[in-house]
């Protein structure tokens, strides 16, 4: 099946051209069962109705490696090639840092050379320091699209370093609403197992509050990258969980926790939000203006004295911890919902059309300079 056709169009049909066709979206990335926030950012606007867009996917990576990436890669460039319409239709790149910028990067500017709106929707902890080390490459890429999508103040000031800062859009991540379940005394961690994730700063921790907190059981969930899983007391590593698998854990629950170097926003916080858990991360990318004035708990990344603090306040306090996490939903719901956030993202495509189809007009004006000979 080609997943770049819309619900209840014919392959290879060309959209007709009219006020009435509502506009299309394609975002080009990758999503499914694909580890990676970006993935179930995308996942969730595929799931999502739109009030005015209808959606479609150019899957540009789907998580495998050689002669099969290319493949992928490939494919996405002639399905950018076959796109029609340019008038009512916006191309969305999804980037991350690396390879992600050359792949989708080259995807955007041949949407953008073929007359299409775009916007590059950057995701990945490091934007800010990749574009310090690869100012050519972001600059051309960033250049053109009609609006940039950011996620943290910081990715937002780098990203106008490109492009006139009214293009640059500062929008946060939306997830899906969760159900909540009987609440058990959980701590969980989601996210690769690795340094940057700071799985070494709470490996050692829990070795220090299991013996005294008995209830407690901490629960890993995620791929292991580059840090090996040592047996903990009241502690399961439970591997790489599917999406729905680690939003029903979540949503039992009563702590999630995140001691991570780098992050840009990370979904797993958004997604404890949404499911009224007490959350404690650490002052790294948006998380701090997400977790702000209450709603969650922040520490320093690496400082095992205060993660250890803010962990064993919330394992013993069960009135304190119940007000962050009620506070994390309120936070959520008013923020960071599909309810709230969508509406803006459609507002950065329209955005994105608007301006070029002003780029066309003001390209095809007649010069009133030029005056006709009368007969």
């Amino acid at each position: 099946m080609d997943n770049t056709q819309p619900a209840g169009q014919e392959p290879g049909s060309p959209r007709a051209l009219s006020s009435s066709v509502r506009p299309l979206a394609v975002h080009i990335g990758r999503n499914g069962e694909v580890a990676g926030g970006m993935s179930q950012v995308v996942n969730g606007y595929l799931a999502h109705s739109f009030a005015d867009f209808d959606l479609r996917m150019v899957s540009s990576r789907d998580g495998s490696g050689g002669v099969r990436a290319l493949a992928v890669a490939v494919a996405a460039f002639w399905k950018v090639l076959r796109l029609t319409d340019p008038e009512n239709t916006v191309v969305i790149a999804h980037l991350s840092q690396g390879g992600s910028f050359v792949r989708e990067g080259a995807l955007l500017m041949l949407a953008h050379a073929r007359g299409f709106a775009t916007v590059a929707q950057l995701h990945g902890s490091s934007f800010a320091e990749f574009a310090r080390k690869r100012p050519g490459l972001v600059g051309r890429v960033l250049r053109a699209a009609d609006v940039v999508l950011t996620l943290s103040a910081e990715s937002h000031a780098a990203a106008a370093e490109f492009v006139p800062g009214e293009r640059v859009w500062l929008v946060p991540n939306a997830v899906a609403d969760g159900v909540r379940r009987e609440i058990e005394p959980l701590v969980v961690f989601g996210g690769a197992v690795s340094k940057r994730k700071g799985v070494d700063v709470l490996a050692a921790v829990w070795k220090e509050l299991a013996p005294q907190h008995p209830l407690w059981r901490l629960v890993i969930a995620g791929p292991i990258a580059d840090q090996p899983m040592v047996p903990l007391t009241r502690a399961e590593f439970v591997g790489p969980l599917s999406h729905e698998a680690l939003m029903k854990l979540l949503e039992r629950s009563a702590i999630a926790v995140l001691p991570s170097r780098d992050e840009a926003m990370p979904m797993f916080i958004l997604e404890a939000m949404a499911r009224e858990n007490c959350v404690v991360a650490t002052r790294v990318g948006g998380v701090p203006a997400v977790l702000a004035n209450g709603v969650g708990v922040i520490v320093e990344p690496g400082d095992i004295g205060s993660l250890e603090s803010a962990l064993r306040r919330a394992m013993t306090d069960a009135a304190w911890r119940a007000e962050k996490a009620n506070l994390a939903r309120s936070a959520f719901a008013a923020t960071y919902s599909a309810a709230a956030v969508f509406p803006l993202v459609e507002r950065s495509w329209q955005a994105a059309l608007d301006r070029r189809s002003e780029r066309r007009a003001t390209r095809y004006k007649p010069d009133s300079s030029i005056r006709i000979p009368q007969s």
